[in-house]
């Protein structure tokens, strides 16, 4: 089992950012002090400033600075909860999963994808490369529930497919007589690799990538 690389954003743009916000804000905070004692030293003594601007202007800067260190926690804690998150991501390894989706693999002549349909009736089933070009379609009598849908690589030129990445879709015909209802599918299989991107983790199933997020169960016998 391999786990590919972990690709997606640091916290070093941040820790950078903060710096130099704070950089600046204490540069510009002495630049306050130097004006204010000079402002204090020149004023008019029958028309002193009141000390409560002087006050105002001082939780002005003390609040900027804490927003700051604010901020900056609240980057260290999403690192910490994305490293906590792709952690967990790791145990899929190994596992047999089933999640939403309608592309599996065809291995020695056989792919199999689960369907469910709340309606028994015929529907129309279409194999797809990865070209996207339909190389085998049939019709064929659903049973209501969930069920398997098994094809064994052979196409509607009679040829044989080669084992690789095919994709199906599965649509019941409606009372017009058109295949025009889609079928929900799912895929199943072993988890033997996991990219995170910055959309989220996505789990590799032999040559087929699922989103994380679309994984239905689990099962780690």
């Amino acid at each position: 089992m391999t786990t590919s690389g972990i690709t997606g954003s640091g916290g070093s743009g941040g820790a950078t950012t903060t710096s130099s916000s704070l950089t600046a804000l204490s540069n510009n905070y002495e630049l306050f002090l130097s004006i204010l004692t000079t402002q204090i030293q020149n004023q008019d003594p029958l028309n002193p400033m009141e000390s409560s601007q002087y006050t105002e202007q001082l939780v002005q800067y003390s609040s900027v600075e804490q927003q700051i260190k604010t901020n900056d926690q609240l980057g260290d804690l999403l690192s910490v909860m994305a490293a906590t998150t792709a952690s967990s991501y790791v145990s899929y390894l190994g596992t047999n999963v089933t999640a939403a989706g309608n592309t599996t693999s065809l291995k020695d002549g056989e792919a199999e994808w689960t369907y469910d349909t709340p309606e028994a009736g015929k529907a129309r089933i279409e194999v797809r490369n990865n070209l996207g070009a339909v190389i085998f379609s049939e019709d064929a009598d659903l049973s209501y529930g969930r069920n398997t849908y098994s094809w064994d690589g052979r196409t509607t030129a009679g040829s044989t497919a080669p084992d690789g990445e095919y994709t199906i879709s599965i649509a019941r015909y409606d009372a017009n007589n058109r295949p025009t209802v889609p079928v929900a599918t799912e895929i199943s299989g072993t988890v033997d690799g996991i990219e995170f991107t910055s959309s989220g983790a996505v789990l590799q199933i032999g040559g087929v990538y699922v989103s994380a997020s679309s994984v239905l169960s689990v099962n780690r016998d």
